[in-house]
């Protein structure tokens, strides 16, 4: 009987290779008959990028449909090389299935143009070409470049910080944690470093590092830091305030110290008006932006989202020379009369009038 079995198993295994064989040997075999082309845009098309609008469509490209030689879903690729490029480094464009268009947006050819070494704010020629497949098989690309010409803007200015801002009765947002809450200025020199010189009522507060958010936060007593990650670990003793005044607070969150003290701001000028100035801004070195004061603090100051192109800036008081603050660091620090680097970009802008600090977060929409 176990013999019998044996060879009952071993004549379904050879009529199931048998099987396999032949459906491989049967199975169609699909072939490329037509190769897509770009129709549109013609070549020598121009395509001048709007930093101010990313989001809009730049251009549509449109191609003739692959053919093959059975009936089956084929996937198009556009793809974009440096003018005179192999296109074996080529970028994305657009992917799609059974489409023959494809709407791309400012942002995508503009960080294309950029990644392919083409300099910004400058026209420069690139080849557009498409490629069909067959399930990942099968790719016919198109044997003629459409050349066209993109002018790319400044890309996103790198930015690898953190910011942090108070929370708590003692500040301008109270318990609020999403209503114009108080941000910390950072150091120019040590990213950990954080500080923020100002007016305090009677009370307490915390620093949290996202509006809308509980966590993650940082609280303390005497001098350490206490960190919060998430809304399910422990809520950390409060920083107290013990009178109305000014106050510095400082904390590092690598050494996870801090330190409140009291302020003598009683010989500080208050300002009626503090602005930038400088060849980054709209005005140049001729006339100042206005910031706007805090209601809650005479001596913070901030703009909302501003665009500011490749130079330097300052920030004045009253629209005149006779007080001026500056810094040597990009985005943060103070307490220089340096010219500030600034990069192309949207920025938000924070400044304090008693010690020079600056903040300026870029990439805003």
């Amino acid at each position: 009987m176990k013999n019998s079995y044996k060879i009952l198993i071993a004549f379904i295994g050879v009529l199931l290779v048998s099987c396999n064989a032949d459906d491989v040997e049967n199975r169609p075999i699909v072939e490329g008959t037509s190769i897509p082309e770009i129709t549109s845009p013609a070549a020598g098309k121009e395509f001048i990028l709007d930093a101010d609008k990313p989001a809009e469509e730049a251009g549509k490209f449109e191609w003739s449909a692959a053919k093959y030689s059975r009936s089956v879903v084929v996937e198009y690729t556009l793809l974009i090389d440096k003018k005179g490029g192999d296109f074996t480094a080529a970028k994305t464009l657009a992917t799609s299935k059974n489409t023959t268009s494809a709407s791309i947006l400012a942002r995508d050819l503009n960080q294309a143009a950029i990644d392919l070494g083409g300099p910004t704010e400058v026209a420069t020629l690139f080849d557009v070409k498409v490629r069909s497949s067959v399930s990942g098989g099968v790719p016919q690309l198109a044997k003629t470049a459409v050349t066209i010409s993109v002018t790319p803007y400044t890309g996103k200015v790198n930015y690898n910080f953190n910011e942090w801002y108070l929370v708590g009765d003692a500040t301008v947002s109270g318990w609020d944690n999403n209503k114009g809450n108080q941000i910390l200025f950072r150091s120019g020199k040590n990213a950990n470093e954080y500080t923020f010189t100002g007016f305090f009522k009677a009370g307490a507060f915390k620093t949290i590092k996202n509006l809308g958010n509980w966590a993650p936060m940082y609280g303390g007593a005497s001098g350490t830091l206490a960190y919060r990650g998430t809304e399910s670990d422990p809520d950390p003793a409060s920083f107290v305030i013990p009178a109305d005044g000014y106050y510095k607070f400082t904390m590092d969150v690598q050494k996870l110290t801090y330190k409140l003290e009291a302020y003598d701001a009683s010989a500080a000028n208050t300002f009626a008006t503090v602005g930038i100035i400088g060849s980054s801004t709209a005005g140049g070195w001729d006339a100042s932006t206005a910031m706007t004061k805090s209601a809650f603090n005479d001596h913070i100051w901030s703009l909302g989202v501003t665009s500011l192109k490749d130079g330097e800036l300052k920030f004045r008081a009253n629209n005149a020379w006779d007080v001026s603050w500056g810094g040597n660091t990009a985005f943060s620090g103070g307490g220089t009369g340096d010219n500030i680097p600034v990069a192309k970009s949207k920025y938000v802008i924070y400044f304090n009038d008693l010690d020079g600090s600056y903040l300026m977060i870029p990439n805003q929409e």
